[in-house]
């Protein structure tokens, strides 16, 4: 067998987030999401030995470790393995290899970066295990249970499917579970997509389980901005399919607005600054990646006005990325 090599794209949640939480949708009656894949990816190479060593490397933090085989992989209580520990448990892969995994997105940057690597991880598995997913939804359940087991904590769906499908993703939750549309991504989405990383990781898991608790408390403030926020899903998702981008900047004002008052954390100092030399400089909205408090923020701005926000943007210490919107893979 060959040396396997998988690249899977991060996301950009554009409406619905934290709604695709079990079992969140359910106490507004369903929900949607929309979110799309852009081209920060996660890769993972996997070359097969032909004895029972093990290798594994993380570019990202600077670690490579070897071990003589699984049971010895296993028992390394170093916690910067956790990941990929998850992932041999999961597989119990009966042959040694070499494993290599990096990311392009920034720690703690909003974009799904560890589901990605996630995904890339399962993709690559399941080719040198030769044990295929039986379709996208068998993944991404299999990718959200590991990565609860590896955080602790709650966590939704939303961020494996574009690493998984790519393209800009519908995503559908109520009784049955969840389902996925995949469209194809319109030139005026990325005419307008601008990514901006603030400098502060965020800390997903953590505001997540804090609506997740003042939900269940049934928390009035918390189930009203809940059930705002999937309501701008619905009409998002209504515009996506209409090609309407022009009127994406009002409802991405209005997520803004529902998301802070479901949990002031999803928003920082940075993000409020960030959002206030983008608009000062003529960018119709910023849309939080994620569950914010740092991390990425989409800037949603005309064409022509792009430059000028970007040096705004990178004279007040931000970093603009190159990111844009990936097609269905």
């Amino acid at each position: 067998m060959n040396k396997i090599i998988v690249r899977s794209p991060t996301r950009v949640d554009l409406a619905g987030g934290t709604l695709d939480l079990w079992p969140l949708y359910m106490f507004v009656h369903g929900a949607k999401t929309v979110n799309v894949a852009i081209s920060v990816y996660t890769t993972a190479e996997l070359t097969p030995h032909d004895d029972s060593s093990i290798t594994l490397e993380s570019v990202d933090l600077n670690i490579k470790k070897s071990y003589k085989d699984l049971k010895e992989a296993l028992a390394d209580t170093d916690p910067k393995m956790i990941l990929l520990q998850a992932q041999l448990r999961y597989w119990q892969p009966a042959r040694g290899f070499s494993l290599k995994t990096s990311s392009e997105s920034p720690v703690g940057g909003g974009l799904g970066g560890s589901s990605s690597l996630t995904i890339s991880l399962l993709k690559a598995f399941a080719q040198f295990c030769e044990k295929p997913f039986r379709n996208v939804h068998h993944m991404v359940h299999a990718a959200h249970n590991i990565e609860a087991e590896i955080l602790n904590t709650p966590t939704g769906t939303q961020d494996y499917y574009p690493a998984a499908s790519g393209g800009l993703n519908v995503l559908t939750y109520d009784h049955d579970g969840h389902t996925q549309e995949v469209l194809n991504v319109a030139p005026s989405l990325a005419d307008k997509f601008m990514l901006v990383y603030t400098g502060k990781a965020h800390h997903s898991g953590l505001n997540n389980f804090e609506v997740m608790k003042d939900a269940v408390a049934k928390d009035d403030n918390t189930m009203r901005a809940l059930r705002d926020l999937k309501q701008i899903a619905l009409e998002t998702e209504k515009v996506v399919r209409a090609g309407q981008w022009s009127e994406l900047g009002a409802l991405f004002r209005k997520e803004f607005e529902a998301r802070v008052r479901l949990a002031p954390e999803f928003s920082s100092p940075e993000i409020e600054k960030l959002a206030e030399v983008s608009l000062q400089s003529g960018a119709e909205a910023v849309k939080i990646c994620g569950a914010g408090g740092g991390g990425c923020v989409l800037v949603w701005c005309a064409p022509e006005k792009k430059n000028e926000v970007a040096q705004a943007c990178q004279k007040a210490g931000f970093q603009v990325m190159g990111a844009k919107p990936v097609s269905p893979l």
